[in-house]
Parts: C-alpha cells; structure tokens; sequence
C-alpha cells in the first residue's frame, strides 16, 4: 500500500476566501465555514455514501456560500484521494471526485491530521483521535504525517483501535478504557517521541487526568485545522 503524504503545515496566513471545513465521522458528518463559523451537522453511519454525503451537506448548506472546501475523511488519503473505503461509512469513496461534485477547489485530508493541524503549537505533536475508531497524525517542526496507528495489532489479537475506539469503550467500561488509553499513549510516545501529546475525538472528554505533557484537544480545531489547509499557497508535499 502507497505510504499517504506528507505535507507542510500551512505558515498562519488567513486566507481571503471562505472555507467550507467538512468533518466526516463515523457518526455525524459536522460543518463550519470561515466567514460565519457557524456548526451544522447530519447522522452518518454505515450507509452513507461520498455522493450522498455531498448532497447532504449541500442541502445543509444552501444559504451558505463558500468559495473553496477542506474535507476530513476518516481513513488514509493520497494525492487529494481516500486510498481506501471507510471502515464505518458506506462505500464510494475511493475514486470520488469531490471537487467536481462540489463544485468549488477541494482539499481532502485525513480527519485526524484536519483535527491534528487545528490543534498544532509547534515543535513535535501526535495527535490521538479518540471517537468511533482510533485517529492518529503527527506534525513534527510544520511537516504533517498522517498515519493509521490504529490498525496495528496490540493485545490479544487485537488492534489499538478495537481496545480504545467506541466498541473498546462499551467493552471495557469507562475505567478500564481509561487504563488502556493510558498504556497506548504511553506505547507511542516511547515509540515516536513527541513533545506533547493531543488527545481528541467524541470520547476524549470522558478521560479522567492526563499524563504529563498530554492535553485535551478540541473538536472544533478540526474545522480551524480545515481554514488553515487555504492559508497559503505554500502546502509541499515533501514525500509521495
């Protein structure tokens, strides 16, 4: 499988057009633009398509106008594209033409790196996605790094995702997902070295205290993550 892109975080340079930021989950699509920063949101689920999710989101939006879109997709995304179908959304994604089916310039990011690049402060940041399934990306001195830390195996045959995602946390019960969660930050940070840990996504609110160098991200820095994909023109990709 193609290693997904990395790319340097836009420099803060607010951009002159309005942004249309979609956050697609597993549960809720949500959406904000630029100018009236304004959220508005629609059920997902496991029967939602690209093309059905576009429409929605159009239909959501009529009185809206926006000049360009950023899109948070929950899954590995290449040169502006999902590389592969969600694991808890409908099928026809990979392939897709976003820009065409919106009408405007596109943007498509993985959802965790959209929340990680709203969330970033400098120097080396992970960013931990705590919802539906587990997200992952890193910012490492403006350099963005989506992964799928998520997938890879961790106890019992099992993978991170499947101990600290949504179906971890009605299996294990509030204490001891907290206790997983602890020991997988505890994993990554001895593995990838970060400065400081984010932890964001639907369920990180439920985690009682945080480690040393670990905060509480915001959902909504996935929408200010969206507006600064536009903030100049100087997005490198700086491997393929």
């Amino acid at each position: 499988m193609k290693k997904p892109s990395a790319t340097r975080a836009p420099a803060k340079r607010l951009s002159r057009k309005t942004i249309l930021a979609v956050d697609v989950g597993g549960s809720h699509v949500k959406v904000m633009d630029s100018k009236r920063r304004i959220k508005r949101e629609f059920v997902s689920g496991p029967h939602l398509s690209a093309k059905e999710m576009v429409k929605q989101v159009k239909d959501l939006t009529t009185d809206w106008s926006y000049d360009v879109v950023s899109i948070g997709y929950p899954g590995p995304v290449v040169h502006n594209k999902p590389l592969a179908e969600p694991h808890n959304l409908g099928r026809g994604w990979v392939g897709f033409n976003f820009a065409k089916a919106f009408g405007r310039p596109t943007q498509v990011v993985n959802d965790a790196l959209m929340q990680a690049l709203g969330s970033y402060e400098g120097g080396r940041m992970l960013f931990l996605g705590l919802g539906t399934g587990l997200g992952s990306a890193m910012i490492i001195d403006g350099i963005m790094e989506p992964m799928e830390l998520g997938h890879l195996p961790y106890q019992k045959g099992r993978t991170f995702e499947d101990d600290v995602g949504e179906a971890g946390l009605e299996r294990l019960g509030k204490k001891k997902w907290r206790q997983k969660v602890a020991d997988i930050v505890k994993h990554f940070v001895g593995a990838l070295e970060p400065d400081y840990v984010v932890l964001g996504g639907g369920n990180a609110e439920k985690l009682g205290r945080l480690p040393r160098n670990v905060r509480l991200g915001n959902n909504a820095n996935a929408f200010k993550g969206g507006f600064r994909l536009w903030d100049t023109r100087n997005v490198k990709k700086v491997s393929e």
